[in-house]
């Protein structure tokens, strides 16, 4: 599992899906449950977007 979780394309999709899920749900879902939804959802894509960050490889 975690060399799934590793991958660039696995955090590619984690970081796109869930950026466009947190703009998106306070649109969507009224209330709370929107905003929460928008905040968990921000912080996996935060989260994908350091690991594709981290991952990098500087050459120089």
């Amino acid at each position: 599992m975690k060399s799934l979780l590793n991958s660039k394309p696995v955090l590619w999709f984690l970081f796109l899906f869930n950026a466009v899920v947190a703009v998106a749900a306070p649109f969507v879902v009224d209330g709370a449950q929107g905003v929460a939804t928008a905040v968990g959802m921000g912080v996996v894509s935060v989260g994908a977007g350091v690991g594709l960050v981290k991952g990098r490889r500087v050459v120089g």
